[in-house]
């Protein structure tokens, strides 16, 4: 539910810097792994005086002594040595042979993030060699090479160009850190160094140029409309903003992103690829005061743009939709009653109100509250108070502790949210939610290409899932294909990670799916190649394995599936997961007090490896050692066998992998929560027998694909939900959110039978 903005810049810059870190330890890994050791005394940070001076004398004393078995990695990283050295015009010349070197190998291709440091030297040689200043050099620099690219090279540029230098400081200091403690360098890491320090002092230097520079060339390149008002047919006016390539006059397919966000996101990257950018925001949003309700009329809004659009002399009839995460949503609204000028959708981190938001398995979130109070604010949009992580965690605990209900959080928040209480009010899939997107038979009537992005790490997993499966379910014919992969929420606006929340992340893993998406729109609407990762309906990479595979359903990802047991045998780690039964009749019994609040300052981890697991409400499960490798790929699957003294429980579930080293790996995440009065049926609840043994079967709503190591252990982790940031299921089978802590004085008391069992998707 979340978006990026300048409070979560920092948070961003940190993010890429580390990718740049990697980035440049491989590059300098690399590199003439010999030559000497130099004596360097490391400055205490990336802004002192004193630093470039010492990055300037390490530079220098490298560049005589500086080998490299490649020509064309050698001619790079002498190029960096020389500009930071200060010799300009024999960085420019280096980087110059290598462009010579490279011209036929680049023939064709799009234009990579070299030209921008081929831009810097350019300029830096201009400077030192005809006296000028460097902002005249660089926007001669500049001039000479941007106007000349294509409209997607030159986008690609500007994007780079634009760059916070924040992010290469970031990176740069890290390096400082680690360098410190040493007095002397090698050439390796010294390689690394002086890239990054160059990195950092080309985009300090231009940086405040290009947004002037940008700004022209896009002038003459696009034709924007940025106060477009399209009329619904009862009346609302949408905003629209719509960006056209002044380089193609023949009509136009446009790409559509309907938004409740009030940014103007990819209008223009669209363009650049050929289309018409059209941004839309939902109702409500541009209007004084707003007045936005989220997801109920977006269906009909989008409809309605969709129809103006194809009416336009500058579109060809052709609509396609996209969007991540809300946008994705209103893809999938519009798509209830397809129109017919939409002919496309490709979404990704999709929500599906009602499936993963603002519940997750029926649980509701108090995510949900704060960012339905921040998107109906009815002021301008209060982002400092929405990224204000101190602000909600308190009203957190102070709901928590106080016990009261959970539809009071507007009231102890002392800002009451009537969307929010609606929310609440609508427990079950009902007819609130099922009109907002497509429900069941009307899946069957969307004949149009879909293509559907997620992670196993995406907190949307379950919505995308939800419209992937459901349209193939209904639509055995769909022309629907999924993505998915290590990936989380932010991959479309970040782009993969090599290192995810501490997980580092297979190299056959990091595709740029944002161009994916575009190539994909090429073979929709210009008939372009299908993109060669897009081979059958389903395209998962294998975590561990480190290649990506193909299969034609979910169903098909494995060929057969491993049965582990909750056996009541007690082992050091806790309880085993054992692929027999144990004949002999068993129970482990748990007790969870809903009303203790000693856990309130405790918090989920959220890492995706360490060295071990914190449980909290939870049973621990840890099979045997794998006997040989095995590949777990699709949605696992249970049955639950109980007997518990509550009509409801909320639960949940993680995977891990626990390595012969002892590392523990999630499998997927967040965690999948069910609440067991829903997990046969999301319209109808069907509350527990207190008392009584019974079973509980699901399946769950996130996916994984990962090659399980020979030596690895599956570890299971099955708990009863009780944390501050969500609703508490006191059991008493009515009202979940009416319910305080005064109906949880009884604990829960389970006795999960050994006939209980999980059951994993192998590819054999």
């Amino acid at each position: 539910m979340t978006r990026a903005s300048k409070p979560a810049a920092d948070r961003v810059a940190k993010r890429m810097a580390n990718c740049l870190f990697l980035l440049l330890a491989v590059v300098a890994s690399r590199a003439w792994a010999g030559g000497p050791d130099f004596e360097f005394h490391t400055p205490a940070s990336v802004d002192d005086a004193a630093a470039g001076t010492a990055m300037q004398d390490l530079a220098a004393r490298l560049v005589p002594v500086y080998q490299d078995p490649d020509p064309d990695r050698y001619l790079a990283n002498l190029s960096a040595l020389q500009l930071v050295a200060g010799n300009y015009s024999a960085a420019y010349e280096s980087r110059q042979t290598l462009r010579d070197r490279r011209r036929r190998l680049d023939a064709g291709r799009s234009v990579g993030r070299d030209v921008i440091f081929d831009m810097y030297a350019r300029a830096k040689a201009m400077e030192a060699e005809n006296r000028v200043p460097f902002a005249q050099a660089f926007t001669q620099a500049y001039e000479e090479v941007v106007p000349r690219l294509n409209d997607h090279d030159a986008y690609a540029v500007t994007q780079w160009l634009g760059t916070s230098p924040a992010t290469f400081r970031y990176a740069l200091q890290k390096l400082f850190d680690q360098q410190r403690a040493e007095d002397s360098i090698g050439q390796t890491e010294a390689v690394a160094l002086i890239r990054a320090y160059m990195s950092f002092d080309a985009y300090r230097s231009f940086g405040p140029l290009v947004v002037s520079l940008d700004t022209e060339d896009d002038r003459r390149r696009y034709a924007v409309e940025d106060q477009v008002l399209i009329k619904t047919p009862d009346g609302v006016s949408i905003a629209a903003l719509l960006v056209r390539p002044k380089s193609l006059s023949k009509p136009l397919p446009a790409l559509l992103e309907f938004s409740i966000y009030d940014s103007r996101n990819y209008a223009k990257e669209c363009a650049a690829h050929g289309y018409v950018g059209v941004v839309a925001y939902a109702r409500g949003t541009h209007e004084s005061p707003r007045q936005v309700v989220p997801y109920q009329h977006d269906g009909d809004d989008a409809r309605a743009v969709i129809d103006w659009i194809a009416k336009q002399p500058w579109s060809d009839g052709r609509v396609g939709m996209y969007g991540d995460g809300y946008s994705g949503f209103t893809s999938w609204a519009a798509a209830k009653r397809p129109p017919p000028a939409l002919k496309a959708i490709a979404t990704s981190a999709t929500t599906a109100p009602g499936i993963d938001v603002p519940m997750g398995g029926d649980v509701f979130q108090n995510s949900a509250y704060r960012w339905s109070s921040y998107v109906t604010n009815t002021k301008t949009s209060d982002e400092s108070s929405y990224y204000d992580d101190s602000l909600w965690h308190a009203l957190d605990q102070k709901w928590y502790v106080g016990g009261s209900r959970y539809r009071d959080l507007g009231r102890l928040h002392g800002k009451p949210n009537p969307i929010f209480i609606r929310w609440l009010n609508h427990p079950s899939y009902d007819r609130y939610w099922q009109e907002m997107v497509p429900y069941r038979e009307q899946f069957a009537r969307i004949n149009i290409p879909v293509l559907t992005m997620t992670g196993y790490y995406s907190g949307s997993e379950p919505g995308a899932l939800y419209y992937f499966t459901q349209h193939h379910r209904y639509n055995p014919h769909a022309d629907h294909m999924l993505v998915i992969g290590p990936y989380d929420d932010a991959v479309m606006q970040k782009g993969p990670l090599a290192t995810l929340q501490g997980y580092q992340v297979d190299s056959a893993a990091l595709v740029d799916l944002h161009e994916l998406r575009y190539q994909w729109f090429d073979h929709v609407f210009k008939g372009g190649t299908m993109p060669p990762l897009l081979k059958a309906q389903v395209n998962y990479e294998v975590m561990g394995a480190n290649e990506w595979r193909h299969a034609p359903s979910l169903d098909a990802m494995a060929k057969g599936s491993l049965k582990f047991y909750l056996d009541a045998t007690v082992s050091a780690d806790g309880h085993r997961l054992t692929q027999h039964r144990n004949a002999k009749a068993a129970f482990i019994r748990q007790t969870v007090n809903l009303a203790d609040r000693g856990d309130a300052a405790w918090t989920p981890s959220t890492d995706l490896i360490s060295t071990s697991i914190a449980t909290h409400n939870d049973v621990m499960f840890v099979s045997e050692p794998l006997a040989k490798p095995t590949e777990f790929s699709g949605l696992f699957s249970g049955r639950l066998d109980f007997t518990v003294n509550k009509m409801d429980m909320d639960l949940n579930m993680i995977l891990f992998e626990r390595t012969a080293g002892g590392e523990y790996i999630r499998l997927f995440s967040p965690t999948y929560e069910i609440r067991a009065s829903y997990a046969r049926d999301r319209v109808h609840r069907h509350l527990l027998r207190a008392g009584e043994r019974q079973e509980l079967s699901f399946r769950s709503e996130r996916m994984t694909s990962r090659q399980l190591r020979q030596g690895s252990r599956l570890v299971m982790v099955l708990g009863v939900n009780k944390r501050p940031d969500r609703e508490i299921n006191y059991g008493t089978g009515g009202d979940v959110s009416e319910e305080t802590i005064a109906d949880g004085q009884i604990p829960v008391k389970i006795r999960w039978h050994n006939d209980s069992y999980i059951e994993i998707p192998i590819r054999r």
